[in-house]
C-alpha cells in the first residue's frame, strides 16, 4: 500500500487469518456454495468483454467519485437490503478503483436489535430510516474484490448497532431481483457468505478500534470525528478463500 494509504488506515484494525476448519460442515458448504454463485455471475459478465463493476456503470459517461452509482442505491423491498457503489479520492487507497457499501434498512433487521443507546442519538421516525451499514468491499480496476471494510458511522450517516446486533443482519441481505444488474446483485449477496467468518471478524474489530479511538479523544464525539474514517480492513482473495473452504471441508468429520 501507498503511504496516504497506510495513514487512511492507520487506526484502522486488521484481523488475523481465519482458520475455516472450526467451522462446521454447514457453514463451510454454505460458503462453498456461494462461492461457486460467486464466480460464476463474474463468468458470464467476462463472457461478454465485462466485469462486476463495468455492468454497475453501463451506461454511465462520466464516473464521478462520492457519486451513488446507481443513482438512488439499489434495495431489495422484501428484505430490505441495499448496497451502492462509489469511489472516494483515490490516492486514499492504493490499487482500488471503489467499493460497494452493503446496508439492512430497519423492516429487515431481527427483532431484537436495538440501536446502540449512545447520547447522541437521533430515533428515525421511519423504521425504514433506521440503516445499518454490514460491510464493504473494495475492488480493483479489472472488477476484482480486493479488500473488505468497515467504516465509522459518519462516513454512510447510519443508526450506530452494536456488533452482535450487525453481525445478525448478515444473513438477511440478499437482492433478489434483477435491477439493475442480476449478475451483480446475485454476487453481492454470496460475496457476503463466502466471506462470512471474515465479516464477523471485521465488525468486531469495528467496536474495537471506535472504542479504542473514544478512550483517547474523551472530549470528542468518536462517531463524528473525521479523523476516524475506516475501523478494520483484511485484503482479500476469492481463489484463495475458495481453496481455504475446500481445505476445510476435506478435512471436516461427516
Amino acid at each position: 500500500m501507498s503511504e496516504t494509504t497506510d495513514n487512511a488506515l492507520a487506526a484502522a484494525r486488521t484481523i488475523p487469518p481465519t482458520d475455516l476448519r472450526r467451522l462446521p460442515r454447514a457453514r463451510l458448504e454454505a460458503m462453498q456454495g456461494a462461492g461457486a454463485e460467486a464466480l460464476e455471475c463474474m463468468r458470464v459478465l467476462v463472457n461478454t468483454g465485462g466485469n462486476l463493476v463495468g455492468e454497475l456503470l453501463r451506461g454511465v459517461d462520466t464516473f464521478y467519485e462520492w457519486n451513488h452509482y446507481p443513482d438512488g442505491d439499489v434495495y431489495d423491498p422484501a428484505s430490505h437490503g441495499q448496497y451502492y457503489y462509489h469511489a472516494h479520492p483515490q490516492e486514499l487507497r492504493s490499487g482500488e478503483h471503489g467499493h460497494f457499501h452493503t446496508f439492512m434498512r430497519g423492516p429487515g433487521m431481527p427483532m431484537d436489535a436495538r440501536p446502540a443507546p449512545l447520547p447522541d442519538l437521533a430515533v428515525p421516525e421511519s423504521p425504514k430510516g433506521a440503516l445499518s451499514h454490514l460491510v464493504a468491499v473494495s475492488m480493483d480496476a479489472r472488477g476484482v474484490p480486493i479488500r473488505l471494510f468497515t467504516t465509522n458511522r459518519w462516513v454512510t450517516g447510519e443508526v450506530w448497532y452494536a456488533a452482535a446486533d450487525v453481525q445478525a443482519m448478515l444473513d438477511r441481505f440478499e437482492i433478489d431481483h434483477a435491477q439493475p444488474s442480476w449478475p451483480v446483485n446475485r454476487w453481492i449477496g454470496a460475496m457476503l457468505v463466502l466471506f462470512r467468518p471474515q465479516i464477523r471478524a471485521l465488525i468486531e474489530a469495528r467496536d474495537e478500534a471506535v472504542a479504542a479511538w473514544a478512550a483517547d479523544r474523551p472530549d470528542l464525539n468518536v462517531f463524528e470525528d473525521r479523523g476516524l474514517e475506516i475501523t478494520s480492513w483484511a485484503d482479500i482473495s476469492m481463489d484463495e478463500q475458495m481453496a481455504a473452504v475446500a481445505a476445510a471441508l476435506n478435512s471436516a468429520p461427516g
